[in-house]
């Protein structure tokens, strides 16, 4: 496969170099994108088509966008390339057998690597809450939760892998529930839009460290504006502390509806319209989360309160 030539779009002014941001069109690595063009900081987006819409309204903010693939070591080296250090995303990819968990281990090495060998300084990866710790959730031993192990399996192994990489500063960011998981155009809690209700697996007494998106971004900006205080956190980050009974509550007072929390067998709920990636409420129900917003704040992160969050998208 032939190495796309980077395309610089919107160099960024003055001698500051930029950070070098992955997943810039979609939600992680777009909040990371925002935060830092707030703060002045030069953004350098890597992009597989920068011709797409996504990728020309991330250059619309101020982001320089370069072409590259994280399953082509050699377009990230170039375009890591002067920068001084990388925000890191990955996704698997989904085929019609499912989700491709070697290809998103495959991306972050090679996006590790190849900022390694570029000389980036600093190397700030978002993963998920738990990742590292989930073996030792009761039953895990005995293949209980085997439908969860390539999720998080490589998850923590891409923590590993920066972990050892040996950059001179680095930081993993491990959110826990995405609020946006409740925006009816996720069609996960609400599959039937918000008049029909919540449809999750997720006890009403599971208590969730909830995350809005636009924290991610906070907290990695943060990073690198201070890369010596963030290098080596791992940072369990939750917005919001919350039972799932309570995240009913403030959607009815916000919403001046009543939504109720519901308890739901696995075929009552796919009955109703949830998604099957749902049945990972039952992993909630037995592992919880260790995020708590303490230890954002303990950072100095300002964060975002759930009712806020649902006034300003879901109203």
């Amino acid at each position: 496969m032939p190495t796309p030539t980077p395309t610089p779009t919107n160099p960024s002014p003055g001698t500051q170099p930029p950070v070098l941001v992955t997943g810039a069109t979609g939600r992680q690595g777009g909040a990371t994108a925002r935060a830092l063009l707030s703060a002045g900081v030069p953004v350098r987006a890597l992009v597989r088509d920068p011709a797409t819409d996504r990728a020309r309204a991330v250059a619309a903010l101020g982001a320089e966008l370069v072409t590259g693939d994280l399953l082509d070591r050699d377009s990230v080296v170039h375009a890591a390339r002067g920068a001084r250090a990388v925000f890191s995303v990955q996704m698997p990819v989904l085929t019609a057998e499912g989700a491709d968990f070697d290809n998103e281990l495959l991306q972050a090495t090679n996006l590790v690597e190849g900022a390694r060998a570029a000389g980036v300084e600093q190397f700030v990866h978002t993963s998920v809450t738990g990742a590292g710790q989930h073996t030792q959730v009761p039953g895990w031993a005995e293949g209980r939760w085997e439908f969860m192990a390539p999720t998080l399996d490589t998850k923590a192994a891409v923590q590993d892998l920066v972990r050892n990489a040996g950059f001179p500063r680095w930081t993993l960011l491990k959110p826990g529930f995405f609020m946006e998981n409740l925006l009816p155009s996720m069609a996960y809690l609400f599959p039937r839009g918000i008049d029909g209700g919540l449809i999750t697996l997720i006890k009403p007494d599971t208590r969730l460290s909830l995350t809005a998106v636009a924290d991610i971004g906070t907290a990695a900006s943060a990073a690198f504006g201070d890369p010596d205080r963030f290098h080596t956190v791992e940072l369990e980050l939750a917005s919001e502390y919350r039972s799932m009974a309570e995240v009913a509550d403030i959607l009815s007072h916000v919403l001046g509806r009543p939504i109720t929390a519901p308890e739901l067998t696995l075929e009552q709920a796919l009955a109703a319209g949830m998604p099957p990636m749902g049945a990972s409420g039952t992993w909630l129900n037995a592992a919880g989360q260790p995020g708590r917003p303490e230890f954002a704040r303990a950072l100095g992160l300002p964060l975002t309160r759930f009712e806020d969050w649902v006034r300003d998208n879901l109203r």
